[in-house]
């Protein structure tokens, strides 16, 4: 377990478990954003959803966890570090954080998530078949 992890546990005054562990090292090491399946499918324990789901609200009540909802319904968490884009492709369903300033500020509202669609790189360079036939 990376110190960091066991001393997230710590200052947030959450009791440690494996599991818990588990998931937020799943998150720690990921590119981007993850669904409850890609999650699951790199756990070596076993764990039903009901389980992952209340651990994950913990983890979001302490502002550990963002989570985000995608066109196929399908809810994506990462660790939350700093309010930032997401780009879903609407042909091959990618998930992507967007890396650039953006400023999230609107008076008068709490700006948790961006999300922007459209066409990702390596569908539009692919020529993959569903963009071709929006053109």
């Amino acid at each position: 377990m990376g110190y960091g992890i066991k001393k997230l546990f710590q200052d947030k005054n959450i009791k440690f478990t494996t599991a818990r562990e588990m998931i937020l090292e799943i998150l720690n090491k990921a590119k981007n954003p993850l669904s409850y399946e890609q999650i699951r499918s790199k756990m070596s324990i076993d764990m039903d959803k009901a389980t992952f789901y209340r651990n994950i609200s913990l983890f979001e009540e302490a502002n550990i966890v963002q989570k985000f909802e995608s066109d196929e319904r399908k809810w994506y968490f990462e660790f939350f570090k700093k309010t930032h884009a997401h780009f879903i492709c609407e042909t091959c369903h990618s998930v992507t954080c967007i890396d650039f300033e953006i400023n999230p500020y609107i008076e008068e509202y709490d700006v948790k998530n961006i999300i922007l669609k459209g066409v990702c790189k390596a569908c539009k360079s692919a020529g993959c078949a569903k963009y071709d036939n929006r053109k």
